[in-house]
């Protein structure tokens, strides 16, 4: 079925390019589009109550970290999962100069290196530090950053170091996928092992998607968070409790009688 949409989208953007003179990328409902075969396993997140008890555990343990800077790195990567809904190799990408808190309210993450579709290459994006992500990052630059090495201040300097140095220049490399990773399976293995095994970056990214929706933003906004080309796509990221169907048609109840009452 995805192979039939994708021959009409080939189809029809030549007879619409004649018709109206606009070149569409995808003539087709993108929210009706037909869904991966790959999402069919639904990847639900763990509670809220659960989230918090992982990550404020997991804050109040670093000063007592073995070794307290890479612990405290996967802190900072697993709260831009949480919080952000970041991909977990965005997070890897990111320098200090895409930390923009100039930008709007809260400020802005500039990705770089936000994944694109049908090997397209790279999409960027800018992520509004919203969610304490501002909060987050003011900690980690100002307290622990400049704790991995002189580069701290230079605007290419990977945001979130290796303890490894570079042999030539003796700075901090780039920290890579499995580090992180085992950072968060550590953490979840002590203070939520319940989840462990189950609980991945990808998983945090569900749970950022599902939370911001619980608090009322809405589809269009979470998608341009989390940088999906389909609405579709990010709908398989929200999970909601079993009550929140009810609650939401109490709510709409509400604001018909409402209208009637005025």
């Amino acid at each position: 079925m995805t192979t039939f949409f994708d021959f009409l989208v080939v189809r029809h953007q030549g007879d619409i390019h004649a018709l109206t003179g606009h070149v569409l990328e995808q003539p087709v409902d993108e929210f009706n589009r037909p869904s991966k075969p790959g999402y069919v396993d639904a990847r639900v997140p763990p509670s809220q109550n659960e989230v918090e008890t992982l990550f404020t555990t997991w804050r109040d343990a670093l000063p007592h970290a073995r070794k307290f800077l890479p612990a405290a790195r996967d802190y900072m990567a697993a709260s831009l999962w949480r919080r952000a809904g970041l991909r977990i190799s965005e997070s890897v990408m990111l320098d200090i100069r895409d930390w923009r808190p100039d930008l709007g309210e809260h400020g802005k993450l500039h990705i770089r290196f936000g994944k694109g579709s049908r090997g397209r290459g790279y999409k960027p994006r800018l992520v509004s530090a919203i969610n304490d992500v501002d909060a987050s990052l003011e900690w980690w630059l100002t307290d622990v950053r400049h704790q991995f090495g002189p580069d701290w201040s230079d605007p290419d300097a990977p945001l979130l170091p290796s303890e490894r140095r570079d042999r030539d220049t003796g700075l901090c490399t780039r920290v890579g996928d499995d580090a992180l990773r085992s950072g968060l399976a550590g953490a979840v293995g002590q203070w939520l092992p319940a989840w462990v095994s189950r609980l991945t970056p990808h998983g945090l990214r569900h749970f950022c998607a599902s939370s911001l929706y619980a608090r009322g933003m809405d589809l269009k906004a979470i998608q341009e968070i989390l940088g999906h080309e389909w609405l579709s796509t990010t709908t398989r990221y929200i999970h909601v409790h079993a009550n929140h169907v009810d609650q939401a048609w109490e709510a709409a109840n509400q604001r018909v009688a409402s209208r009637f009452g005025e």
